[in-house]
């Protein structure tokens, strides 16, 4: 497994004018040539940087990722080899993590995202995309099936939404995307980073305590629900990645 990072963490300076300080947590998926792909080792950085957000002095914390792709979702190589009983675990732990947290997380969605990077989306407060990318649930078509981040997608979107596309695992657009509810505006690529710093200024002018508050209050329900369905989850995703179908369909995905 590669030891070097593979989530950058940095604390930015958001600069205000005549406002007073507000740093934000930037944090990146950095391994572009796997695509983001969610190995443990990233999962294990992640809630590692989101542990690091919550204890320092910044007002949000920015999701963003490194490479042509946001999020591949899993890493079918380490999850043919190894099973995925401790990424599942590791995976909820993470998507419980962004909705728990006490400071606004905000997603900087620049590329493609398939599987389980929809997780890391859905679970941000703000889900700010390029409006030329796609998205999709690849996992029916791999004999498994989007068990631990149905726990942060399905409190965001439509249920016809959710029924087709989990489905049917075909891409769509990030205009669908944000008129179901799964993300919260798309932008052309050029205008991402002047939406997300608009985000960041509004939430600069909350309190922290307020922003917490309101925060835990808006997911409430979303967490309720994650914490009496997780285990299930967690079990059903392990006994799909560990069965004879899902090793064929994803040995044939490594092939091409």
């Amino acid at each position: 497994m590669p030891s070097q990072s593979q989530v950058a963490y940095d604390v930015v300076e958001l600069d205000l004018p005549d406002a007073p300080s507000a740093p934000y947590a930037r944090i990146t998926l950095d391994n572009p040539d796997r695509r983001n792909a969610l190995s443990y080792a990233v999962l294990d950085q992640l809630q590692a940087a989101l542990d690091r957000a919550a204890d320092d002095d910044v007002r949000a914390v920015v999701l963003a990722a490194d490479g042509p792709a946001f999020c591949s979702g899993a890493d079918l190589t380490e999850a043919l080899a190894d099973g995925m009983t401790r990424s599942a675990r590791r995976l909820a732990e993470v998507l419980r993590a962004l909705l728990a947290l006490p400071k606004p997380v905000v997603a900087r969605v620049h590329g493609p995202v398939r599987a389980g990077g929809i997780g890391l989306v859905a679970a941000c407060d703000v889900a700010i995309s390029a409006d030329s990318i796609t998205y999709a649930f690849t996992e029916a078509r791999l004999a498994l099936a989007p068990a631990v981040i149905s726990l942060a997608v399905l409190p965001r979107m439509t249920p016809r939404a959710a029924s087709r596309t989990f489905l049917t695992g075909a891409p769509f657009t990030a205009a669908d995307a944000a008129a179901w509810g799964l993300v919260t505006r798309t932008v052309p690529l050029d205008d991402l980073d002047a939406e997300v710093t608009a985000v960041l200024a509004g939430l600069a002018a909350g309190d922290p305590q307020g922003l917490a508050a309101t925060k835990e209050l808006l997911n409430a329900d979303a967490l309720a629900r994650f914490d009496a369905h997780v285990d299930d989850a967690v079990a059903t995703s392990a006994k799909l990645f560990g069965s004879e179908p899902a090793h064929a369909a994803m040995a044939k995905v490594l092939k091409r």
